[in-house]
C-alpha cells in the first residue's frame, strides 16, 4: 500500500494513455461488482475504456487489470478496482489447459459474525455456517450448522466472502485443512474440494419433483431419519411451502422407494422413474409405514 503505480488504457476512447497514481488498498471485497472479489484499490485515473488495460508498479512489473470505479457520475473519483495478476493467471491457466475455469466447491450457506453472535464463539473473526448442503463435501466431512470457519490452510478467513474467495480460487479435487470452532473449541479438518457442478446438480435436483430438495441416501441422513442401515431409496431433505411436491403429498424426511413398478435407489433411478411427464404411482417409506401417492 502506498506504493506508485500507473494505469494503461485507452479512456472514452482518445487513445492509448498513462496515469499515475499509488495503491491505495489491497484485498477489497464486498464491492458488488464480481462474486469473487480481492481486489487492489487505487486513485490512479481509471476511466471508461481503461477496463483490462494494464496496472504497473514503478518498474513496469505487471501487477495487475484494470477493472472497474466507483463513481456516482461515470467519471473518476480516485476509487479505482484492478484485480490482482496472480488472480488473473490462476484463471488463464485454467482457459488455456480445459477451456473453462473450475472453482472449488465446498457445499455451505455462510453468515458474518454478527455483534450478536460474537458472545458465543472465543474467535472475533471468522464464517458462520448456517446450512450444509446434503451430499456435499462439507456434509461427508462433518462440518456442522453453527461452525465458525476461521481458518483455510494458511489463509486466516475474516468473513463469508474471504472463504467465498479462498475457496473459489482453488480447483476441484484440491485438498484442504479447515480450521473451525465449535462450542468454543477449535479442530481442524481436512477434505477435498468438490466443483461447481455439483452445485448445479443439486440445483437440478429439485427439477425432479418441483419444489422437493432430494438427497440420495448416505449413511449420515439414514442415522438423521432414524433409518435401517439397509436403507434404499431417494430421501426428500426439503418442500417448499406451496409447491407442486407438497401438493402431491410429499414431505420432508419422506424417502422415496418404488414409482410404478420400479425401486429407486438414485437420483438417476429416480429421474428416470418419472419420465415422461404424466401421473406416477410413487410410493414413501414415512415413519415406518408405506404411504402411496400419485405424482402428477
Amino acid at each position: 500500500v502506498g506504493d506508485i503505480v500507473f494505469a494503461i488504457g485507452n479512456p472514452f476512447g482518445v487513445g492509448e494513455s498513462v496515469t499515475q497514481g499509488i495503491i491505495s488498498a489491497v484485498g477489497k471485497n464486498a464491492i458488488g461488482i464480481n462474486r469473487y472479489e480481492n481486489f487492489i484499490q487505487t486513485d490512479a485515473s481509471i476511466n471508461p475504456g481503461n477496463s483490462g488495460g494494464a496496472l504497473v508498479d514503478s518498474r513496469g512489473v505487471l501487477i495487475g487489470i484494470n477493472t472497474a470505479i466507483l463513481s456516482r457520475s461515470g467519471g473518476n473519483h480516485g476509487i479505482g478496482f484492478s484485480i490482482p495478476v496472480d488472480m488473473m493467471q490462476n484463471v488463464v491457466s485454467q482457459l488455456a489447459k480445459s477451456g473453462k475455469v473450475s472453482r472449488g466447491y465446498l457445499g455451505v450457506n455462510l453468515s458474518s459474525l454478527t455483534p450478536e453472535l460474537k458472545p458465543l464463539y472465543k474467535e472475533s473473526k471468522g464464517a458462520v455456517v448456517t446450512n450444509v448442503q446434503v451430499d456435499s463435501v462439507a456434509y461427508k466431512a462433518g462440518i456442522q450448522r453453527g461452525d465458525l470457519i476461521i481458518q483455510v490452510d494458511k489463509t486466516p478467513i475474516d468473513s463469508p466472502l474471504t472463504l467465498q474467495r479462498v475457496i473459489g480460487e482453488k480447483e476441484p479435487k484440491s485438498t484442504i485443512r479447515i480450521t473451525l470452532e465449535r462450542n468454543k473449541k477449535k479442530e481442524t479438518i481436512s477434505l477435498t474440494l468438490g466443483s461447481q457442478d455439483e452445485l448445479a446438480e443439486a440445483t437440478s435436483n429439485e427439477r425432479i419433483l418441483q419444489g422437493a430438495t432430494l438427497s440420495t441416501l448416505t449413511p449420515q441422513l439414514r442415522n438423521e431419519l432414524r433409518l435401517r442401515p439397509d436403507t434404499k431409496g431417494v430421501a426428500v431433505v426439503q418442500v417448499k411451502p406451496n409447491s407442486q411436491a407438497q401438493k402431491d403429498g410429499l414431505q420432508a424426511g419422506d424417502v422415496i422407494i418404488q414409482v410404478e413398478n420400479k425401486s429407486i435407489t438414485s437420483l438417476q433411478d429416480l429421474r428416470q422413474a418419472l419420465a415422461p411427464k404424466k401421473p406416477k404411482r410413487v410410493y414413501l417409506s414415512r415413519g415406518g409405514a408405506i404411504i402411496l401417492i400419485v405424482v402428477s
